[in-house]
C-alpha cells in the first residue's frame, strides 16, 4: 500500500527520495490572486458573488450577530462543550508560559538598551471548512493572541448550506476571545482580511489553515499583512521500534492520512517484517473507517516506509523529513531527544497519540509543514505581539562608541552618518564626566512601561 525503501547500513537517507507537495501549485496561485484583486477592488460586492459561486449560498450579509455568538454554547451538546472548555484551558495555560516582557537594559557608561513588547491591535484567524469542522482550529489561533493581549480577534470561515456556522466552531470563538465572526470562506476571506471591505475592517495579521488557495491568498497578500505560515498538507512520521504495537502505528498513520488526500505518512521501522505488520493493521483498520476513501487515497500516494538498520539511521531520516508530526514509538522515547532536531511537534512514547496534540494537550497544532521544521516554529503568543528595539545613549556612551561608528559609516561610504556622531562630540567631551546614574533611569523608564502594560491588560 506504501511506497516502501530500504537503507543499506550506515547509507544516508536524501530529501529527493521523499514525494513532496508543496503548498499550492501554480494554478492555484493565478487564481488566488485573482480572488485577491477581485474582493480588493470590489469588495462586499465580489464577496457575495464568490462566496454564491464557491459554497453554494446566497448572503446579504456576513458577520454572524454577537447574540448568535453569545448563544452558542447553549446549543453545542454538554459533551463535546464540556471537551472544548477542557482543551480550552490547558492551551491557554500552555501559551500563558511563552508570554515575553519588555525590558531593559542599562550598561555601565550610561547607555539603555532594550525591547518593548507590543500586542497587535488586531488578527484575523481563518477556520476551513470543507471535509471536517476545526472548532479545534479556533482555539488554537484564537487563545494565543488573546493571552498575548489583542484586542480585535476576528474569524473568517465558511458558511454551511443554510448560511449559518456551526455551533462548536462559534462556541470555541466564544470560549478564544474572538470578537467578530463572518460567514467567508477561501481565498476571498484572506483577501478580506487583509484589505477590508465595506462589511469587514482589515487587520493587522492573519493566520491559520485551509486549501491550496487559502495558502497562496497568504502568499500573496504577505507583507501588506503578516502572516503565521504558508501551510501544506499535513504530514506525520512514526519512528517504530520493534516493541511498538503495530496496530498502534498503523492507526497513528492513519490519523493522519484521514485528514486529506494529499496528506503525508511515514514510518520508519528496523525490519519489513514489522512494515508487513503495520500495513496488514491498516487494512484491518480501514474496513471501519468512514473516511476509509480519504485514508486509503492518502496511504498510497503520499505514504512511505523506510526500513532502517538502527536507531541512528532512523533520526537521520527524521532530520532529514522534518515532519509537521513526529511521533517516537520506541522505548525510552525520552532519551532521543537530544537527536531530533527537525520537527514540528515531537510525541514521545506510546501513550501519546498525535491526537491529544491535536485538541488538549496545550501546545500549539499550528505547525510548519513540508519539510519548513527545518526553520519554522509551531505558532505562538509570539506571533501576537510586535517587540520595538529601544536606545538611549548618554554623553559617556556616545563618546565611547563614537570612533566606532564614525569608522564603520565612512568605511560605507555614508558621510552623514559620521557627522551625526562628530557634531555631537564637542558637546559629548564636554558633559560626559557628569552624567547622572544609568540605572536609576533605567530603572525609572522600565517601571513606566510596566505601567502602561498594566493598564492595557
Amino acid at each position: 500500500m506504501m511506497r516502501r525503501i530500504e537503507l543499506k547500513p550506515t547509507e544516508p537517507f536524501r530529501s529527493d527520495l521523499i514525494d513532496r507537495t508543496g503548498a499550492f501549485d501554480a494554478n492555484a496561485l493565478k487564481t488566488a490572486t485573482d480572488i485577491v484583486e477581485e474582493v480588493r477592488e470590489r469588495g462586499d460586492d465580489a464577496l457575495r458573488e464568490l462566496t454564491e459561486r464557491f459554497d453554494g449560498v446566497a448572503l446579504e450579509r456576513f458577520r454572524v450577530p454577537d447574540e448568535a455568538l453569545d448563544a452558542a454554547p447553549s446549543k453545542v451538546d454538554p459533551e463535546t462543550l464540556a471537551a472544548l472548555e477542557h482543551a480550552a484551558r490547558q492551551i491557554r495555560s500552555f501559551h500563558e508560559r511563552q508570554v515575553t516582557q519588555s525590558w531593559l537594559f542599562a550598561r555601565e557608561d550610561g547607555a539603555i538598551v532594550g525591547a518593548k513588547v507590543t500586542p497587535l491591535d488586531s488578527v484575523g484567524i481563518y477556520v476551513p471548512g470543507g471535509r471536517a469542522l476545526y472548532p479545534s482550529t479556533v482555539l488554537m489561533n484564537a487563545l494565543p493572541a488573546q493571552v498575548a493581549g489583542v484586542a480585535r480577534i476576528v474569524c473568517c470561515t465558511p458558511p454551511s448550506a443554510d448560511g449559518t456556522v456551526d455551533a462548536a466552531i462559534l462556541a470555541a470563538c466564544k470560549l478564544g476571545g474572538v470578537t467578530e465572526v463572518y460567514t467567508v470562506g477561501g481565498a476571498q476571506a484572506i483577501a478580506a482580511l487583509a484589505y477590508g471591505t465595506e462589511s469587514i475592517r482589515p487587520v493587522d495579521k492573519v493566520t491559520g489553515p485551509g486549501n491550496a488557495f487559502v495558502a497562496a491568498a497568504k502568499k500573496v497578500v504577505s507583507g501588506d499583512v503578516g502572516i503565521d505560515m504558508i501551510a501544506g498538507p499535513s504530514e506525520v512520521c512514526v519512528v517504530a521500534d520493534s516493541a511498538a504495537s503495530p496496530s498502534l502505528v498503523a492507526i497513528d498513520l492513519m490519523a493522519q492520512a484521514e485528514h486529506d488526500p494529499m496528506a503525508a505518512c511515514y514510518l520508519i521501522c528496523e525490519s519489513s517484517e514489522y512494515a508487513d505488520e503495520v500495513e496488514g493493521f491498516v487494512q484491518q483498520h480501514l474496513a471501519h473507517s468512514p473516511r476509509a476513501d480519504i485514508t486509503r487515497a492518502s496511504l498510497e500516494n503520499r505514504g512511505l516506509i523506510v526500513v532502517v538498520n538502527d536507531m541512528d539511521q532512523a533520526l537521520q531520516c527524521v532530520n532529514v523529513i522534518a515532519p509537521e508530526h513526529l511521533e517516537m514509538h520506541v522505548r525510552n522515547a525520552m532519551d532521543y531527544l537530544g537527536q531530533i532536531r527537525n520537527a514540528g511537534a515531537i510525541f514521545l512514547g506510546e501513550w501519546t497519540p498525535e491526537a491529544v496534540g491535536d485538541y488538549v494537550a496545550g501546545p500549539n497544532h499550528t505547525l510548519p509543514t513540508g519539510g519548513t521544521a527545518r526553520f519554522a516554529s509551531p505558532l505562538s503568543v509570539d506571533e501576537f505581539v510586535k517587540k520595538s528595539s529601544i536606545i538611549q545613549y548618554s554623553a559617556k556612551a556616545l563618546v565611547n562608541d563614537a570612533s566606532a561608528v564614525m569608522a564603520i559609516a565612512m568605511h560605507e561610504g555614508l558621510w552623514s552618518h559620521a557627522q551625526s556622531v562628530a557634531l555631537r562630540m564637542e558637546r559629548a567631551l564636554a558633559s560626559s564626566g557628569a552624567d547622572g546614574s544609568a540605572g536609576s533611569v533605567a530603572g525609572g523608564a522600565a517601571a513606566t512601561m510596566e505601567d502602561q502594560e498594566a493598564s492595557r491588560g
